[in-house]
This record gives structure tokens, sequence and C-alpha cells, in this order.
């Protein structure tokens, strides 16, 4: 690997215990991956002994980490993790998220320090994925082979300081050897508080690009602010997204962010498209004339003084969500006759026409590239599930079929593949609230088992647009963290 003397996010790394040779962490900054070598006879009892790649953090927090050993190993119990402990000693009080060489899975814990080490074990086994979360004093060990939904095991009344280190770790069990492992798509992320007001307290955010295929994730920038639903541009160069009311635009070779001119639309929401020959721009602006409604606008893709509104006033909100592949029409989840149906609207006659006629909501229309069929969610069937339809409304077919609440289908350039955001079951079928475990999951257009292909602490704003960059081989999308 080539390497950088950063430790990343982290702020250092140290060996804990008497370790007989020393460890040391290697961090790649193209790949965002880190290369951690570790000794040590255990983490066990009252002594412990491996290397520590550590933060200091207050309160509650989410630790997820793509992770893989390197080589076969000596021994079959070297063990690789996310840990949180109050201090460096090496018997101190800890909470251990724990993959050992040969499958073994295991969230183990010291309540006292000097005290036996305890664990709670898995039905998991040999995981690609490991995230530990802290809930007040209860911690939440969630692990999965990746593609598949987290399993989760829970310990209450762990025992440990509001102010803690946490970090990655490696083990060898065998205090003659060194053992390697490589942890990917890291991430430290800090929660909403509960008490915070929604939709008025805003977390920070990344801008993140994920590969569809390595499913290796890389954070481009972060920003304090909330950041939402990037498009990528047709000419795979830059990403366009929304904040605050604005959009910027992102360019990805200078990573330089400009402003885009929407003249006096500054009260955009996450719903702007582009058409699909990359000239335009359409935008959803929460319009006085509308009492704050939102009001459908479309504006060349530079920018415009004078965006050129489509929908009609009076008729109730109107959220876009795609073009025609002709750039004639727009289609849009409208509130008309006190429901949410799917409309299209003419952009030159500002004529609509209804595509959906169903109770709850209908929500997050699209067309595919071949203008072949409308994709959308719904909650018709009480949880919402991705659906598809011609372009007038008929042949209607349901496309997802299991307990999580899918989200906002997006359609690849090739036309081949779904990328979508899936809400769990703590969330009603109608919401798509921020600041949630979620998943994206990818599927075939025609249907079958959808695969998840990133765990992300985000929901709202996270891709409620289309955002795959032109080859068809990535997505961008935003996560959060305080």
């Amino acid at each position: 690997m080539s390497q950088t003397d950063s430790t990343g996010i982290f702020y250092n790394h140290s060996d804990i215990g008497s370790v007989k040779h020393p460890g040391n962490v290697s961090y790649h900054n193209i790949d965002q991956e880190y290369l951690i070598e570790g000794s040590g006879k255990n983490i066990w009892f009252a002594d412990d002994q491996f290397h520590f790649l550590w933060n200091s953090i207050q309160g509650d927090f989410i630790l997820r980490a793509n992770v893989k050993f390197v080589g076969n190993g000596v021994d079959p119990h070297r063990k690789l993790g996310w840990m949180a402990r109050n201090n460096f000693h090496s018997d101190s009080e800890h909470v251990s998220a724990a993959i050992h060489g040969d499958g073994l899975v295991a969230l183990q814990y010291r309540k006292q320090r000097g005290g036996e080490t305890e664990e709670l074990t898995s039905v998991d086994e040999s995981p690609d994925v490991i995230q530990l979360e802290r809930k007040g004093n209860t911690f939440i060990m969630g692990t999965a082979k990746m593609g598949e939904p987290l399993v989760k095991v829970t310990l209450d009344d762990a025992g440990l300081n509001n102010e803690i280190f946490v970090g990655l770790y490696v083990c060898s069990h065998n205090p003659e050897v060194v053992e390697k492992a490589i942890f990917s798509n890291v991430r430290i992320i800090k929660p909403f508080v509960e008490s915070g007001e929604r939709y008025q307290d805003y977390l920070g955010s990344n801008m993140e690009i994920l590969d569809v295929e390595s499913l290796e994730r890389k954070i481009l920038f972060s920003s304090k602010h909330s950041l939402q639903a990037p498009n990528w541009t047709i000419d795979g160069n830059a990403l366009i997204y929304n904040s605050n009311g604005y959009l910027y635009r992102y360019d990805l070779k200078s990573q330089q962010t400009t402003m885009t001119n929407t003249g006096f639309a500054d009260r955009n929401n996450n719903d702007h498209v582009l058409s699909f020959d990359g000239k335009q721009l359409a935008i959803s602006h929460h319009d006085d004339a509308d009492d704050g409604d939102s009001a459908i606008y479309t504006l060349p893709v530079e920018g415009s003084d004078e965006p050129r509104r489509v929908t009609k006033k009076g008729l109730g909100a109107s959220y876009l969500h795609g073009w025609s592949t002709d750039a004639k029409e727009l289609v849009f989840t409208g509130n008309r006759k006190g429901q949410y149906d799917i409309y299209s609207v003419n952009i030159e006659s500002g004529i609509e026409t209804q595509l959906t006629n169903t109770p709850g909501l209908d929500d997050g229309p699209e067309y595919d590239p071949q203008g072949k069929y409308i994709y959308f969610n719904s909650n018709r069937s009480g949880v919402m599930q991705l659906y598809r339809m011609k372009p007038n409304g008929s042949e209607v077919e349901q496309l997802t079929f299991d307990e999580l609440n899918d989200w906002f289908p997006h359609i690849s350039p090739d036309g081949k593949k779904i990328v979508f955001l899936s809400f769990g079951t703590d969330v009603e079928s109608g919401d798509h609230p921020f600041y949630k475990h979620v998943y994206l999951r990818m599927m075939s257009v025609e249907g079958g088992k959808p695969k998840i292909i990133s765990y992300v602490y985000g929901g709202q704003g996270t891709i409620n647009v289309p955002s795959w960059s032109p080859d068809s081989k990535k997505v961008a999308f935003v996560s959060n963290s305080d």
C-alpha cells in the first residue's frame, strides 16, 4: 500500500499492554483505507494486549467499517474490530466489537477496571462489516456479510465514562507474531441528539461517492451544513447539490464549489433534476405566491435570473422528480384532491395528467433512459415499496416485496440497475426523515432480490435525486454526522 504519515480521521495510535512487537498503522489517503499491524497475547481476563488506532469522543456515537484480515494468520483467535475504553491501561473497562480469525463474532466487555472480560456471542459469522453504536450506557454491535442486513447484539449498563477512547484494533493472540488487517469505509458518526428539533436543527454532511462494483466509498468533502441530493452532470465533471435553499456545483477535478444562479428561487428543496441531455435543470421552489407550497420551474443548467414556472398557481404543492426523455414533460408528486399522487405536466402548456390515484402516498417518479417506464415508490400496500408503470400510468408492476420502506428509485444511465434508499421498520411508511440508519440498495430494473450496497447514517437528502455517474459505475450521495 502506498502510504502517508497521517492517521486519517483518527488522532493517534498506540500499543496497549506489554506487547512484544510494536504495532503500526498505515493510511492510504486515495482509498481512505487503514492497514493496522498488531501483536499481543489476548484481549481477555484482566490484561489486554493489542494495537489501537484511536480518537477521544464524548456521548453517543456510531462506529462503522469494512474489515478483513491480511493472510491466513497464525492463531485462529486473532481479533480485529472496534473498541471503546475508559483509558489506556491494560485492565481498563471496555466494550469491544470483535471478529476472530476463525469467524467467531462477539461483543466483549469489562465492566470494572481489573475485572474479568465477558462476552455476548453473535449468530453471525465471518462478517465483512462491523458497527459499534453507543446510546447512553447501552452498546449495540452490528455485523453483516456485505450486502446483508446487520445482525445485532446489545449490552446494557456497560459502565463506561461519558468521554472515552474509541477506535480500531488488531490483536494477534500470539505474542510472537504480528497480524495485519485492512479497514475501509471507516466512519465515526456523531448522531442526531433526540432532544433536538427535526427540520430545525441539522447535522453536518459528507458528500460521498460509492463504486457499485467494489462497494468502496470515498468522502469528497465535508461540511458543517446540511448538504442534500447530489446530481451527477452527464459530462461526469461535477455534482449539483442543495444546501439552505440554494443550489451549488462541485467540480470533481478542481474540487471547487460555485453557486448556481437560480434568481428569485432561493427556497429550493432537494428535488432538482437534470434533463437527460444535461442542458436543463428543473427545480422545486417554495413560492410565496402559493403560500409557501413547492412549485416547479425550469432553467438552463448554467443558471438563470428568471427560472420559468411550469406548474400553475393554486393547484397545491408539487415536488419534482423526473424529466421525460424528450424534455417535453416533467413527472412529480402533487398534492391534489387531498392526497399525494403522481402527475406529469407539459412544460409548454402547464397541463397536468394524473397518473396514479391511490390512498396513501405515491412519490419519487422517474423515467428510465429509454422512456419505456416510470419508476416510483408507493405505500399502497402498507409498506413503502418500488413500482413501475407505463408513461400513461397503465400496467403498474410492484418490484420490491420485503419489510423495508423503499424510496426514490434511480435508474442507471445504461438502463440496467436501480439504486434506492431503504428505511427500517422504525420509520413510518409515509415518512423519509433525516438522521436514521438506512441502506442504499441496488437491484435489476426487472426486479429480483435487492442487495445492500452501503450502510449509511442519513435519510432525507441522502439520495433523493438521480445521482448516477454517466458510466453507470458510481453513485453520489450524502451521509450525516455532527
